[in-house]
């Protein structure tokens, strides 16, 4: 019987896992909502459960898991997740786990981990250097160094969401001002959506949404644009305009081959890249930067599955 390896994928909403094979290929996916307020053990209960459901009686060689926050990699242990309750901290997951599945489990931070699967099983085979930006609630990322992923002393590298783009701008949840994260991250695109609708600028989307602020999204927006609403089209360019200052950051940093747009915001699709690529053109002065291809994800809201399972793989060595 050919090795079994699993990858699970934290959110503060959901729970997402997977089985593979040696290759990677997933051979069965599940998920279940996470419940974060009833605490980690009972969370981590949930994880063992789903895992070892999909993988029945077959035995596990090992287990990767990205988890929204800091890990301390070489223990296994969560430092502090900011989005979940209690904050995770110093909750030694990995120990819990392998004595619940019989097996080693190995963390790292879920943007990386989405860098990680993109890397091996999505578009960053075919580069050496290559920047993740992940837009969802936050924003998040990855950084592809020569071949390899980039994770620095406490696997923290590369959180791009957390570059000052508006020196005086809004308070972020870091604790510093203007952060990328608070201006083109899905709530804050949203949050412009819903003062654009409660304003009255916004007659399109209002219909969209039946007049309920709750209803308010980048997908309802991206709809109230494609329909001709100027207003909610200025909002998506100006969260373009904001994303292009931080790619555009890295890329004269890292002159990386590719950025890869990841999340939920990266479905805004054209809405979003169009104007990205012409804000990063506009940006990126020393040298042509046409040979730094801005493309979305080529594993789309499995890139973070496809990373823990590679974690898995490797055995934690990425």
């Amino acid at each position: 019987m050919s090795e079994l390896f699993a990858g699970v994928d934290l959110g503060g909403t959901n729970l997402a896992a997977a089985v593979a094979g040696a290759s990677g290929k997933l051979r069965a996916t599940s998920s279940t909502p996470t419940l974060s307020h009833e605490g980690p053990d009972a969370v981590l209960d949930r994880i063992a459960g789903l895992v070892a459901g999909l993988a029945g009686a077959a035995p596990l060689a090992a287990v990767g898991i990205g988890v929204p926050g800091l890990v301390d990699l070489a223990r296994g242990v969560t430092l502090f997740l900011p989005n979940l309750p209690t904050q995770w901290r110093n909750v030694p997951v990995a120990s819990i786990l392998s004595r619940s599945l019989r097996c080693p489990v190995y963390l790292l931070n879920d943007c990386r981990a989405a860098a990680l699967g993109e890397l091996r099983y999505g578009r960053g085979g075919q580069v050496q250097t290559m920047a993740l930006f992940v837009l969802g609630t936050g924003i998040g990322g990855g950084l592809v160094i020569d071949g390899k992923l980039r994770l620095g002393p406490l696997g923290a590298a590369a959180e791009l969401g957390h570059q000052t783009i508006l020196p005086d701008g809004p308070l972020c949840g870091c604790g510093n001002r203007g952060c990328l994260e608070t201006l083109a991250s899905g709530p804050a695109i949203t949050a412009e959506g819903v003062r654009l609708l409660r304003s009255g600028l916004a007659p399109i989307l209002h219909e969209i949404v039946g007049g309920d602020a709750a209803q308010v999204s980048p997908k309802t927006m991206a709809a109230a644009a494609i329909a001709g609403e100027e207003s909610v089209q200025i909002a998506i360019q100006r969260a373009a305009e904001y994303l292009a200052i931080g790619v555009a950051n890295v890329a004269t940093t890292l002159h990386p081959e590719l950025v890869v747009i990841a999340g939920g915001v990266a479905a805004l699709g054209d809405l979003l890249f169009n104007p990205l690529r012409a804000a990063v053109s506009r940006r990126v002065r020393m040298f042509p930067v046409d040979t730094v291809a801005i493309e979305p994800s080529a594993l789309g809201d499995e890139a973070g599955i496809y990373g823990a399972v590679a974690l898995a793989i490797s055995h934690g060595k990425v």
